[in-house]
């Protein structure tokens, strides 16, 4: 599918459907330039189907004669409430009308409302992200025909640089949804290891994979408990991006890699929906698919390391007990009073390797605590960091991205909950304020010098309606974010 602007108006444009978003309360203008555009009367249709333009109304039309042959009209409701994620919502609803459709779309919103580049790179994505279908495991894969050709007409100014970034943004995306949803007998350890080595085969990347003997030369116990009740070896990633020309700032991406996880012998049970555990690996996806969209973005200024640290947590006669302490590879030892809390036990390890690398900022994301998606729901990811800049730059990227984050306390006192009569530190504390702790837990291996922001994805990663821009399933949740993040930096570089 190609996305282009055109200058075109609704009275010179010729395609084959034509979609047009518009404003409740201000129906009769556009009403009569369409009218006289296809030679018909439409004000009596939108009447008896009681069409105001309200948000997410949707009215199709067959035309036999005219300049196109089917028309939708959606509603993008008051002026006032008008934002770019309604232009999103608006897009991802009206492409299911589309379906089944070859030929070329027109798209016709109120573009002089919005930002154009943000507006443009909004619909762009949302067109392309709303139909994507992860068919890898059907016998028979079902077809889905869709234009070929989306041209966004009476566009006012050319944003060709714009849409430059939206395939492979969207490639990241899909990517990371593509890693989320594929069942555990598929994505094992050395799988995540290998599309890691596909992306630097594919993009010019450097690649280091550790395996379980060098990991433990460096000393990862915390990391390599996790792993040991597997009987699929653990598999440490590192990628790196290195622009062209001078590097201004360095930055570490840290996805926590767990491609399934039992609970241990703190087994999942009951809500804990353990067949789901496949999406325990939504951070690693989410760096992922940021790496394959930055290795082709390819922005000046900034070294990126993309980091995971991948295994399985099982139960066999080796796993690790409840109640056993672990030294990590800063010397920190920890006592493991819950089995289940395992990420951040893997997540320990990668921050203090990430930090050996002396980058600027740390930024890692993990589906770690059900506390988070107790506190923030489905759609929105929790945010820790003591940066206040850092926060801010994180949260508009989320923002220009449609992704939902909110900051959350880093409350100092609450470490009082993660004290060990035995060792450094416990990996739980009090089920009050679980996602706060366990955020505290992780800064623990992050050096002071170095800001760091940790994401906590549980509640995003996955969806199980179909929620337009993502339809039911793996999300990618965080690529687009930390692409945003990524290419704003670079600006300043260029």
């Amino acid at each position: 599918m190609k996305v282009s602007t055109t200058t075109d108006t609704l009275q010179s444009w010729e395609g084959t459907s034509l979609i047009i978003g518009l404003i409740e309360g201000a129906l009769e203008q556009k009403l009569n330039q369409l009218e006289r555009r296809i030679g018909e009367s439409l004000s009596e249709s939108l009447k008896n189907k009681a069409f105001n333009a309200k948000s997410g109304e949707i009215l199709s039309f067959q035309l036999f004669h005219g300049p196109f042959k089917k028309l939708i009209l959606i509603g993008l409701g008051e002026s006032n409430n008008l934002v770019l994620n309604e232009l999103r919502k608006a897009t991802s609803a009206v492409t299911k009308e589309t379906l089944g459709n070859n030929g070329v779309l027109g798209i016709d919103f109120p573009w002089e409302c919005f930002d154009s580049n943000a507006a443009v790179k909004a619909v762009a994505e949302a067109l392309r992200l709303s139909r994507f279908k992860d068919l890898r495991f059907r016998k028979t894969p079902e077809p889905s025909i869709f234009p070929e050709n989306v041209e966004l007409i009476n566009f006012p100014e050319s944003t060709n640089q714009i849409l430059q970034e939206v395939h492979p943004t969207c490639e990241g995306v899909e990517l990371a949804r593509e890693l989320v949803g594929a069942p555990p007998n598929f994505l094992t350890p050395n799988e995540l290891a290998n599309q890691a080595k596909k992306i630097a085969e594919n993009h010019s990347l450097e690649v280091k994979i550790l395996d379980k003997s060098e990991c433990a030369e460096k000393g990862m116990g915390a990391f390599l408990a996790v792993s040991q009740g597997s009987d699929l070896a653990p598999r440490f990633i590192h990628l790196v991006y290195k622009p062209k020309g001078a590097v201004k700032q360095r930055l570490a991406l840290i996805g926590k890699g767990l491609t399934f996880d039992s609970g241990g012998y703190n087994l999942k049970v009951g809500a804990a929906q353990i067949d789901m555990m496949k999406f325990d690996m939504g951070g690693s996806a989410a760096v992922l698919g940021t790496a394959r969209a930055i290795a082709e973005l390819k922005p000046a200024g900034i070294e990126i390391h993309f980091i995971i640290a991948a295994c399985e947590n099982m139960i066999n006669g080796s796993a690790v007990h409840p109640g056993d302490i672990v030294k990590a590879s800063n010397g920190k030892t920890i006592e493991i009073n819950n089995t289940d809390a395992e990420g951040r036990l893997t997540l320990a390890d990668a921050l203090v390797y990430a930090c050996e690398l002396k980058p600027d900022k740390i930024v890692d994301l993990a589906t770690l605590t059900g506390a988070c998606v107790i506190a923030l729901g489905e759609e929105i990811a929790g945010l820790w960091t003591e940066d206040d800049q850092l926060a801010d730059d994180l949260t508009t990227a989320a923002a220009d991205a449609g992704e939902g984050i909110w900051r959350m306390p880093l409350q100092d006192s609450y470490k009082e909950g993660l004290k060990s009569l035995l060792a450094d530190i416990k990996n739980t504390g009090p089920r009050a304020g679980g996602s706060i702790t366990a955020a505290l837990f992780l800064k623990e291996f992050v050096e002071e010098s170095i800001s760091w922001a940790h994401i906590d994805i549980a509640g995003t990663v996955w969806t199980e309606k179909d929620k337009g821009l993502n339809p039911a399933g793996a999300t990618g949740y965080g690529v687009r974010t930390l692409v945003n993040w990524i290419l704003k930096l670079s600006l300043q570089f260029k």
